[in-house]
């Protein structure tokens, strides 16, 4: 089981892989930013007594509806942002190569084509 601190840093590992990226408190929680304005991944702790933690980041279209009823277990559809095709994915026995491809998925959909044709330029 992994606690808030240790998920935060396995999350900062993964968005570090990823250019223009940056890190910033957001409605209360850790927020990773592309070129600090659009949200790429946050993580939430407990949100409003929910008493899960987990990620919530921007989906490709559809992929929210076939993630919650493949994994509802995992996946959740999160408030606020969830009309908008957002994904949470619980990280109580998360699968962290899942989380990386959550995390890469919402990079491909919200950044610029450059920085897409930038990361996929390193070998990623």
């Amino acid at each position: 089981m992994v606690d808030a601190d240790d998920a935060l840093e396995r999350l900062r590992v993964i968005c570090a892989d990823f250019p223009e990226v940056s890190e910033r408190p957001s409605h209360g929680a850790p927020t990773f930013f592309v070129r600090g304005k659009k949200t790429l991944v946050s993580l939430h702790d407990n949100h409003h007594d929910d008493e899960r933690l987990a990620i919530w980041a921007p989906a490709p279209a559809g992929v929210q509806e076939a993630m919650i009823e493949e994994d509802p277990d995992h996946f959740y559809r999160p408030p606020y942002v969830g009309h908008l095709g957002w994904v949470a994915y619980r990280l109580e026995n998360a699968d962290w190569n899942e989380v990386r491809g959550i995390v890469e998925d919402s990079f491909r959909k919200i950044a610029p084509k450059t920085l897409v044709r930038q990361y996929d330029e390193v070998g990623n």
